[in-house]
């Protein structure tokens, strides 16, 4: 691999960090959203889906800090990308039992989820694939 295709190590250090903080404030944007730690959203399966999201955004940040660079970097785009789905899904036609969100395209929080998670996805997509190409 030449010099100018190679990753310096503070590089991917900052990148690990930067990808970690990311996925914490994704999870931490979910938890505001509904309400708490314990509390599960209406209807069951959206309450669900925030607490499997919140878990894999942690257990994202714990890979690339622990430096398991090419699982954490594939697990921080499903953070980023599932999300973003559900917001245009929410917001667009609905979700079954859910409809309260259809055009609320505007909310502040909704709207700071997604700038988060648009960062990660720019982030966490490029760097995987480095890693796919990295022997390993």
């Amino acid at each position: 691999m030449s010099h100018h295709t190679a990753m310096r190590p503070e590089a991917t250090w900052a990148a690990r960090w930067a990808g970690a903080l990311l996925c914490l404030a994704v999870a931490a944007i979910h938890v505001v959203d509904q309400g708490g730690i314990t509390t599960t959203r209406d209807p069951y399966y959206v309450g669900v889906g925030y607490h499997v999201l919140e878990i894999a955004a942690v257990a994202a940040a714990v890979l690339l800090l622990m430096g398991l660079v090419r699982l954490g970097w594939l697990l921080a785009a499903g953070v980023a990308i599932g999300p973003l789905l559900g917001y245009i899904l929410s917001r667009g036609p609905g979700l079954p039992d859910y409809s309260d969100d259809i055009g609320n395209w505007t909310e502040p929080l909704g709207l700071v989820s997604l700038a988060v998670e648009g960062a990660l996805f720019l982030l966490s997509v490029p760097l995987f694939v480095r890693s796919l190409r990295r022997r390993t």
